[in-house]
């Protein structure tokens, strides 16, 4: 044992017990390599055509925290009744978050299990969810729909599905690669035409130039994967901060 950690969060008490111990090197049961999208229409979209839908945990409960912030307004701060409304926010808030993670783990449990490489787009969150209010002197532009779609983002927890599905492909002895997102929604996965044309719309596509069509999120998810092939080909580095030899990869089978 290496430490316990008790920590208390929205009225509970929860103690952490960190443990070291050896294990032998973990062999994935599968050999195939698969490209991931993630969107906010659709939480995943894979290569293969395996789509999951997103939760919208805070969504659903928008209007409802809406609510009891608003009562909070209305009562004396840190009196007794300030202080319990408070406590059903923070309790809401944590239901919000503990319904976002437990979907999460279901969705990277079952992507992790079947799949030795997951290829993914290395999304920068933090940047793609910045408020779009501005300054006094250089106020935002389409400030409103901008702010739904930063909720509709961080909604998703892309970052938590990443660090998710990182853990658990080192448990299982798989890899996480992530590649750059540039175009990845508007290159034809079939002859590699790119053009902002060939998105129909949010779940359309179909390439202009040899008339290719699909769901616009699997085709994204399956130019991911051809990125991932085109990484190991170089033998460059790969996610998480292990090397991939090159001869492994002749085992890989993509699944497209």
């Amino acid at each position: 044992m290496k430490n316990v950690t008790v920590s208390q969060s929205c009225g509970k008490w929860y103690i952490s017990i960190q443990a070291e111990s050896e294990v032998s090197t973990p062999v994935h049961p599968s050999a195939s390599m698969v490209g991931l999208d993630a969107g906010v229409a659709k939480l995943a979209s894979l290569s293969d055509g395996t789509v999951f839908e997103p939760v919208n945990s805070f969504q659903k409960n928008q209007k409802k925290l809406a609510r009891l912030q608003r009562q909070l307004s209305r009562k004396v701060k840190f009196s007794n009744n300030w202080q319990k409304q408070k406590r059903k926010i923070q309790r809401l808030h944590s239901c919000i978050a503990n319904i976002r993670r437990d979907y999460l783990h279901k969705v990277t449990t079952t992507v992790s299990k079947n799949h030795v490489m997951i290829v993914i787009e290395d999304l920068k969150v933090s940047n793609m969810s910045k408020s779009a209010a501005g300054t006094v002197s250089q106020p935002g532009r389409n400030v409103r729909a901008k702010s739904g779609l930063n909720r509709s983002i961080l909604d998703q927890g892309w970052y938590e599905m990443r660090r998710q599905l990182e853990y658990k492909q080192l448990w299982r002895g798989g890899q996480v690669l992530a590649v750059p997102p540039a175009y990845t929604s508007q290159r034809c996965a079939c002859c590699g035409h790119t053009a902002k044309e060939n998105r129909l719309s949010q779940s359309k596509f179909r390439c202009q130039v040899c008339g290719y069509t699909a769901n616009a999120d699997v085709n994204g998810a399956r130019n991911i994967l051809a990125a991932g092939h085109a990484v190991l080909a170089c033998g460059e580095m790969v996610q998480s901060g292990r090397s991939l030899k090159q001869e492994p990869t002749e085992m890989i089978q993509a699944t497209a």
